[in-house]
């Protein structure tokens, strides 16, 4: 038995699967009292006690929570969905939390269909870096007692209408360490059942602005709490013009068997119309489909394409970046295009190299606009971030996914820290390195066609790579938080 008391709280709106839920929970033999959390006092299950909230994730939601939890931990059920939790799997939780001493637990599910099919959804382990709002805890977590004694005081002028949850969370793990038990603790039906390809862009809809606004502001709170936040402080990048450079600016596309969208991909920068030299540096890494003799004609019929096959066959991604940024030929500014996609008309090299110049920058970053394969555009349109502000965006970066496209970088800079030689996340990494010192540029008009077809690595991924995928970039904000946190103590 759970030493300590539970209690439960679970989203409310009339749905009969709620009255399921509840019986699960009584059926544990663990938890004291149920909350419903409704948006009317009109409730009709018997034995709960009803909280009337706005939503789930709110401030106001939240204080509720905790001051009816107060000496007991805090079971909610984040996601207004059916529940069915395994035999003990209550149980299970609190065990965790009394026996560690954590200031939150969560576990793995089962993903349910309509014809009640099961499938393993397993979670990934919390760590420091994993600040971004949109980590999957499942639809059951746990809050210790001492979390929530410590939360209560912590979150006490909070106002959130969004990010209430969030907050609650982010202040939990300066408490103690959020646990997972790698089990599968309930079943679930999943309510959001896009491709992940289709998810990713969530966070820069418009239409999110309100909330991702709320998030930034929590995100940003908390990392000058654990000493990670850095002021608007930044090195100038002077640039040095003894340096010897062929050309201004080079292009670069690592390619692997893209025999379908490559030949597009490098016209787009034949044509463009910049004042200045540049070239395209291609890195061919070990095709096995027609795209190598595509590249090779139009290296015959064009002295600006500079064509490399690399000697080595372990290279990512990444790694075909660092191939390119060091060759002799790299200009002084290395420009990101990827083999699917396209710039979006002749003058986006001289957008770029015009940023670096005007605003001495190490990095420049622009906007991109959706399109499908025949490059009509698509939802959700124009990607331009402008959540980005020049004094917040390096800590807010922390917190979302990505940071646009294309990417560009003072090639100086970008031969002392590489790029990971990982085909996932490389580029965020390198950004996050490189914001440490300096300012980043934006170009908020869309300079770039981002194609979306079955081709892409990141339009439909299974579970365990997108586990893989986010393990990943959680561990480079760990490490960025780490040198952050260094760095303001050796300050």
């Amino acid at each position: 038995m759970a030493q300590t008391p539970i209690h439960a709280f679970v989203p409310y709106s009339g749905n009969e699967f709620t009255r399921t839920t509840v019986e699960h929970l009584r059926r544990s033999g663990v938890v004291d009292k149920i909350f419903l959390l409704a948006v009317t006092s009109e409730t009709n299950i018997a034995g709960c006690q009803t909280l009337e909230v706005d939503t789930v994730a709110s401030s106001r939601t939240i204080k509720l929570i905790l001051a009816n939890s107060a000496a007991a931990h805090a079971l909610l059920v984040i996601h207004d969905t059916p529940i069915e939790l395994a035999g003990f799997g209550v149980h299970r939780l609190a065990q965790v939390l009394d026996s560690t001493g954590a200031a939150m637990v969560y576990g793995d599910y089962y993903e349910t269909n309509k014809q009640a099919k099961r499938t393993p959804h397993p979670t990934i382990d919390y760590q420091l870096g994993s600040i971004r709002d949109d980590f999957n805890f499942g639809s059951v977590v746990m809050f210790g007692a001492d979390a929530i004694k410590h939360s209560t005081e912590a979150l006490n002028g909070a106002d959130y209408k969004f990010a209430g949850l969030y907050d609650l969370r982010l202040a939990a793990t300066r408490s103690g360490a959020i646990v997972r038990v790698p089990e599968f603790i309930y079943s679930k039906i999943e309510t959001d059942v896009r491709k992940s390809g289709e998810k990713q862009f969530d966070y820069v809809d418009p239409r999110n602005r309100a909330v991702q606004m709320e998030m930034e502001q929590v995100a940003t709170e908390h990392l000058k709490r654990i000493g990670a936040y850095l002021p608007a402080n930044f090195r100038p990048v002077e640039f040095d013009r003894s340096a010897h450079f062929e050309t201004e600016a080079s292009v670069i596309i690592p390619v692997r068997n893209r025999e379908k969208t490559v030949a597009d991909a490098v016209n787009s920068v034949l044509k463009q119309t910049a004042q200045f030299p540049f070239n395209v540096i291609i890195v061919d890494n070990h095709s096995t489909d027609g795209t190598t003799k595509i590249l090779r004609e139009i290296a015959k019929k064009d002295p600006r394409v500079v064509y490399v096959i690399p000697e080595r066959s372990d290279l990512g991604i990444g790694g075909c970046w660092t191939e390119a940024v060091h060759h002799p030929k790299c200009g002084r500014f290395a420009v990101q295009l990827d083999s699917d996609d396209l710039y979006k008309d002749e003058t986006t090299l001289a957008k770029v190299v015009s940023v670096f110049r005007k605003e001495k920058c190490a990095v420049v970053i622009g906007s991109y606009q959706m399109t499908n394969f025949d490059l009509q555009e698509i939802p959700p349109g124009l990607i331009d971030h402008k959540e980005w502000t020049p004094d917040n965006g390096r800590n807010n970066a922390l917190r979302i996914n990505g940071l646009g496209a294309p990417r560009a970088f003072y090639t100086p800079l970008l031969r002392k820290v590489n790029v990971p030689n990982v085909s996932y996340g490389e580029d965020y990494a390198t950004v996050l390195m490189l914001s440490r010192e300096y300012q980043i540029g934006r170009i908020y008009d869309p300079i770039y066609l981002c194609r979306r077809w079955e081709g892409n690595t990141d339009a439909d991924i299974d579970i365990t790579k997108q586990n893989t995928f986010n393990t990943y970039k959680d561990r480079i904000r760990t490490i960025e938080i780490l040198a952050r946190q260094k760095k303001n103590a050796g300050a």
